[in-house]
């Protein structure tokens, strides 16, 4: 829509794009960092903020109740772990679910590990998430997981309802609890029973046409769902997720991936890197951390690593995606 001759009335256009959210944000970072950026001008800092939000980069190192607070913020975590760690499917290594956590945490040191417990299991299609996974089926069964959360949360309460034979109509759908927490097919009596059985996917789509009206969240387009349930007359929860997580118009919707067939590619990021080499390369004596001037790496070491915007800068600018910078200042 255009911003200056909004559809929507102002009020329900700032709710829509969390212009508040943000600019609360930005005001806290503010004032828990005067010191560091009333130096650069209050004007300057809220430029860069808002210019790291458009640009995708203001969810680094920052704390999970940040990055999934707003659907900008999730699609942005999921490019930002694309573009970051792309190379681990260039290179053809193949990770097991707790390598994927650890690699998430350097992102967001206190992203749940239940999470990427249930995106491996999208991908496994069962209990056991010990095996190794490509990084390519793992970011989309992540894509769509984190994403979607709290709507795929409430269908597996009605799967759950379904295959013991319980009602799905009185199914409350998560607000205030943390849906981390919610149960998944906790026993391995039940995983055998739901990998074995299934439901009809005709019930199971009614129940969930019924969520969609009453759901005030983000959740995938009823097309693609139903889209994904007409391919057999029983589905497990996982094999429903499985086919959403493979959907091309799901991927289009949430925007933050290119497709499948380009996961691997990103002449953008290639290109940064490629300079970022260079730079190295023609500075005598130099290691990559010479690269950085010495007094902005004296501000990043007084600031919060999770909530420092000129530390995010400096990764958007210097790696966009790599993680060579940190490899060698690590060494």
């Amino acid at each position: 829509m255009n911003r200056f001759n909004p559809v929507l009335p102002v009020d329900e256009y700032l709710v829509e794009t969390n212009v508040l959210f943000y600019l609360n944000d930005a005001l806290t970072q503010l004032l828990e960092h005067k010191e560091e950026y009333t130096q650069f001008g209050v004007i300057r800092y809220f430029a860069e903020y808002f210019s790291s939000v458009k640009n995708s980069n203001h969810v680094l190192f920052r704390e999970y109740n940040y990055i999934k607070a707003t659907p900008h913020n999730r699609a942005s975590f999921i490019k930002v772990f694309w573009r970051c760690f792309r190379q681990i499917g260039r290179s053809g290594d193949v990770l097991s679910m707790q390598e994927y956590s650890s690699v998430l945490q350097l992102l967001c040191p206190d992203f749940p590990v239940e999470l990427v417990q249930s995106a491996a299991r999208i991908v496994l299609m069962d209990d056991a998430v010990d095996y190794l996974m490509s990084f390519a089926d793992f970011l989309y069964a992540f894509q769509l997981l984190f994403y979607y959360h709290e709507f795929l949360a409430s269908v597996l309460t009605i799967y759950q309802d379904l295959l013991f034979g319980k009602s799905p109509n009185t199914v409350i759908v998560p607000t205030s609890i943390a849906v981390e927490q919610l149960p998944l097919l906790a026993t391995e009596e039940n995983t055998s029973q739901e990998l074995q059985e299934g439901v009809e996917a005709s019930t199971l789509a009614e129940c969930i046409n019924g969520l969609c009206d009453r759901f005030k969240q983000s959740y995938p387009s009823r097309t693609c769902m139903l889209d994904v349930l007409e391919q057999s007359p029983k589905v497990t929860y996982y094999g429903f997720l499985m086919g959403l997580a493979k959907h091309d118009t799901i991927n289009t919707e949430i925007g933050a991936l290119p497709n499948r067939s380009d996961v691997l590619v990103d002449p953008e990021m290639d290109q940064e890197l490629l300079k970022l080499i260079s730079q190295i390369s023609a500075s005598p004596g130099s290691n990559s951390s010479g690269s950085v001037p010495g007094g902005l790496r004296e501000s990043q070491k007084k600031a919060s690593p999770r909530r420092s915007l000129h530390h995010r800068r400096r990764m958007e600018v210097e790696s966009d995606g790599s993680t060579e910078e940190t490899d060698s200042s690590e060494s």
